[in-house]
């Protein structure tokens, strides 16, 4: 699909040509990573650490043992699955559009203690939660929704989460010298501002508490940043 500058980026995502894409990138760290999977353990790490914090910062609950249950939303091979919510959840469910994708995922070895739970083959755009989840986390994937189709799918979330939980949204922001959103024709999908996504929250009802930048990647990528949401 030939993308067209008479017309908002997001109107340009084709899902047919993501899963094309995505269908062509090999079940590995490095396919996941875009060739950069020496920075696996740095983003690894950063969630933990961002989401240690807002334990910390919640009076409600104890900021010790694991979530009850999570969602690894758009979790290609289990990457972060398996290294990182593993050992902060018992159960950790896993939403992947891509079949080679979720197969490779039961297949992983989990760092922590949680266990692998249900496996939903599903775009996220087409994802309905059938349980409540502590945990919802969203990373490297919400730029294959539309805006329209991203706040229809944070509006169900909301409906999904706990009380307590969170409502995690991890990443790129756009560069874009005019401020603007930018679409990727190689893989069908737009990276957003920081003040889109703001936008986005709001237009779907949802409070935005926390928010940093990730640290610690090489030069030369783009920004990633740290979005938790609550209900």
């Amino acid at each position: 699909m030939t993308p067209s500058t008479n017309q908002a980026p997001d109107a340009n995502i084709s899902t047919l040509d993501s899963l094309k894409y995505w269908n062509s990138i090999s079940t590995t760290v490095d396919g996941m990573l875009g060739g950069y999977p020496e920075i696996s353990r740095t983003d690894l790490k950063g969630s933990a650490n961002f989401l240690a914090k807002l334990r910390r910062e919640q009076t409600s609950r104890s900021a010790d043992g694991p979530l009850q249950r999570g969602v690894d939303c758009g979790a290609g091979i289990g990457r972060i699955t398996a290294g990182f919510l593993s050992t902060v959840c018992e159960v950790v469910d896993v939403v992947e559009p891509v079949e080679k994708f979720a197969r490779e995922v039961k297949g992983q070895k989990m760092i922590g203690s949680g266990s692998l739970g249900s496996v939903y083959v599903a775009g996220l755009e087409d994802w309905v939660p059938e349980a409540q989840y502590d945990l919802i986390w969203n990373q490297w994937c919400l730029g294959h929704l539309t805006d329209k189709q991203l706040v229809a799918y944070l509006e169900r979330c909301k409906n999904a989460v706990t009380i307590d939980g969170w409502i995690i949204v991890k990443e790129n922001m756009s560069t874009n010298v005019d401020g603007e959103d930018f679409f990727d024709q190689q893989d069908s999908s737009v990276t957003r501002t920081d003040q889109k996504f703001k936008q986005l929250f709001k237009e779907a009802d949802m409070r935005l508490i926390r928010t940093e930048v990730q640290r610690g990647f090489p030069k030369g990528l783009y920004p990633v940043r740290f979005y938790a949401l609550k209900r």
